[in-house]
């Protein structure tokens, strides 16, 4: 017996607690498409409207919140992401699930269960792996639910995937050809050039020409590079960059004499000191800044993560996989340099920013507001909850932040940041509780109870505002 059995678990009306809740997700939030910005999915996945076989390929193979999840229930690494069999993984997820109630991986499980493949009314555990396993094999060898289709099942309209410089974007292009839904953008993400303390930088710099068709010796060289493969990458319909900044630093840009000395000595293997590195990455910042404005691009930084900490996990699985956390590093003045610099030359292209941190809040959402304006609404984001904040505690957090120091009408709104298809459901996790949160304003008598209008700010948050902030001009 249930201890209430008039409340289903995950019902219809999950995560809304009230009327005008219930109200603004069902009659404005559900139904509105998704436009997911930063993600990185495969777009080999998407291009090729690749056809999974079982949950394992689909769901397991590249989700490194499960895997934590799995290490803290004591599953052995083989069953992780080592060699055993897709069903033996699976079956470890099943096993971990029943131990994830309080964490948002139970909900989110449930939720990818339920959209787009229909399990309902089961709950994963050991006892009904097999069921779901079955079932979900079954339902994955039908048309409905290639790539393609299972994006088209959350109505995604536009995806943007994360992508090298020296990528080539065939698969983009394409795609593009193609006409299939949804569309498919690339994003600049030039963290190899930007980190050049990096042991792999050299290399990277010999891809770089090889992708650019230009022969790196001085920094003006680099730049060149950098700008024909800007150039590549909006020609393939790039809209933003990205960049991971563990570290923000900033220091006033040596001269070009400078920049062509430490180009010099870092590609001869030398490796440079604290500063060095910073002047080198500040000055390619900038110059990238730049570019950005020009092109009417959005830049994005992720900020604050403490990056692969498990040496012996790095060696033996590789990045990505679950040993990363929150940093707490103080990055308030130099960022703000980083900004005031490119707004001096009125060159501060529209910028979303993320912490990891969420003791950052308060003043990441101050910061980027001292630098709005220009005739953007919402010109500088403050960025949506990231990565160990996207749960339902991280998501009300950032939200009130963003009500109390911004203005919540032109907040940009949800994206998944994952390798998964199915993470999808996360956006209407955040609906959920976005809407749970107007509505208990509105019952308190903090929001009129004009559910006409706080169903247009639903709207304009879940999907309006973030078209707008990257195809208008």
């Amino acid at each position: 017996m249930t201890f209430n059995d008039k409340i289903a678990f995950m019902g219809p009306d999950f995560l809304l607690e009230n009327e005008p809740a219930r109200r603004l997700y069902h009659e404005h939030a559900a139904a509105m498409p998704i436009c997911d910005y930063h993600s990185h999915l495969s777009p080999v996945e998407i291009a090729d409207d690749v056809r999974f076989d079982n949950l394992t390929e689909l769901w397991l193979k590249g989700d490194h919140y499960k895997w934590r999840a799995m290490r803290c229930a004591g599953i052995d690494e083989r069953r992780i992401t080592g060699d055993a069999s897709d069903r033996e993984r699976f079956q470890a997820w099943a096993e971990t699930v029943p131990d994830c109630l309080g964490n948002p991986l139970y909900h989110w499980t449930h939720l990818e269960l339920r959209h787009p493949l229909g399990i309902e009314d089961t709950l994963l555990s050991p006892a009904t792996a097999e069921d779901v396993w079955v079932t979900a094999r079954e339902r994955l060898a039908t048309p409905q639910l290639s790539a393609q289709g299972i994006l088209q099942r959350f109505d995604v309209r536009t995806v943007c995937t994360t992508d090298d410089p020296v990528d080539g974007l065939e698969l983009h292009r394409r795609h593009a050809e193609s006409g299939a839904a949804p569309i498919m953008l690339p994003t600049f993400r030039a963290d190899a050039v930007l980190k050049v303390e990096q042991p792999g930088f050299v290399d990277y710099l010999a891809a770089l020409e090889t992708a650019s068709g230009v022969e790196i010796r001085r920094f003006e060289d680099l730049l060149a590079a950098l700008h024909q493969r800007l150039d590549h990458f909006a020609a393939h319909g790039c809209r933003l960059s990205d960049h991971s900044l563990e570290r923000p630093a900033f220091v006033e840009p040596p001269s070009v004499s400078e920049l062509d000395r430490l180009l010099d000595r870092r590609r001869r293997g030398e490796m440079l000191n604290g500063d060095e590195n910073a002047g080198f990455t500040t000055a390619v910042l900038l110059w990238l800044g730049h570019e950005y404005a020009r092109r009417g691009w959005v830049m994005q930084l992720h900020l604050g993560a403490l990056r692969s900490l498990s040496q012996r996990g790095l060696a033996d699985i590789g990045p990505n996989s679950g040993f990363d956390a929150i940093g707490d590093v103080t990055y308030a003045e130099p960022l703000a340099a980083i900004f005031d610099a490119l707004d001096r030359d009125r060159a501060l292209p529209r910028t979303v920013v993320y912490n990891l941190n969420p003791r950052d809040n308060e003043m990441l959402a101050s910061l980027v507001g001292s630098f709005q304006g220009d005739g953007i609404p919402g010109k500088m984001q403050f960025g949506a909850a990231w990565w160990f904040n996207d749960q339902r505690d991280g998501i009300e957090r950032q939200l009130t932040t963003q009500m109390q120091f911004g203005l919540l009408r032109h907040f940009v709104g949800m994206l998944t940041d994952s390798r998964s298809l199915l993470s999808f459901s996360r956006h209407d996790y955040f609906r959920r509780i976005f809407c749970q949160m107007l509505g208990t304003q509105i019952q308190r008598g903090e929001l009129p109870g004009d559910l006409d209008r706080i169903g247009e700010l639903v709207r304009a948050v879940c999907y309006d505002n973030v078209q707008r902030y990257l195809f208008e001009r």
